[in-house]
């Protein structure tokens, strides 16, 4: 791994998923045009207006390495060392629904593993990135990025943090196994967030998810210290036939299941 070079490609998305995010939030705050895909999941026009700056952006800084994105309209599976994987607007159902809490999606994949993540949260102007074995960071808006790390299971209880637009039954008889205080429930990859930065414990997820919804994700939670495994206790990979999940926990600080 040429680390200088993903420094770079690390910075470069940073920026990329920001840009994106002020396209998300033009058509946010003036409306667009939806539509529903084959899987009867919808789309609107942010969401092609954000995939076609961030693939174009993307091929700029390294048209060497390809891309796989949810947006791609000829998506088509092919085995990668090395690809882009983005999801130019994550929690789809709740941008719909008004809530702010969408988020920008991009992630570097190497060998089926997470290299480096981005996600960006417009409404809020917060971006987390990370790079797999070094750190992990929060921004605010134009101040300077701070470390984040995940939080030792605290006393009391954990926080659990959960999909709203996914409820599943096979999840609320897991979470019957835990010591909970607190449920958080959320629209997107910002679950995962909430893990790295130490304000949530665990974050379980049984039923369909997607490679682009957990990638990036997935790289800022190694990076602040945690793990995404799935339900056998397996690291989770990426390039798979179909780049469909399996069922996965991911969490801070110690393995709960």
């Amino acid at each position: 791994m040429n680390s200088h070079n993903y420094n770079e490609y690390l910075a470069s998305a940073c920026e990329i998923a920001k840009e994106a995010g002020r396209i998300i939030m033009n058509y946010f705050s003036n409306g667009y045009e939806k539509s529903t895909k084959s899987d009867n999941s919808p789309v609107t026009e942010a969401d092609i207006s954000a995939n076609n700056y961030i693939t174009a952006a993307l091929k700029k800084i390294a048209p060497d390495i390809p891309i796989i994105s949810e947006e791609d309209e000829t998506l088509e599976y092919h085995e990668y060392k090395k690809f882009f994987l983005v999801d130019p607007l994550d929690g789809t159902k709740g941008f719909v629904r008004g809530e702010p809490e969408f988020t920008v999606n991009i992630a570097l994949i190497e060998d089926k593993h997470p290299v480096f993540g981005v996600i960006y949260c417009p409404p809020q102007d917060i971006l987390y990135f990370g790079m797999t074995g070094k750190d992990a960071y929060k921004q605010i808006g134009l101040n300077t990025p701070r470390i984040i790390k995940t939080r030792l299971i605290p006393n009391g209880g954990l926080t659990i943090t959960r999909s709203r637009s996914h409820p599943s039954e096979q999840t609320n008889e897991y979470l019957k196994t835990l010591d909970i205080k607190e449920i958080i429930n959320s629209s997107s990859s910002i679950k995962l967030c909430l893990i790295a930065e130490g304000k949530a414990d665990i974050y379980p997820r049984f039923g369909r998810t997607m490679e682009w919804d957990t990638a990036a994700g997935h790289a800022i939670l190694q990076a602040a210290g945690g793990k995404l495994e799935t339900t056998t206790g397996n690291p989770l990979l990426y390039n798979k036939q179909g780049f469909e999940n399996p069922s996965f926990i991911a969490f801070g600080a110690k393995k709960l299941i």
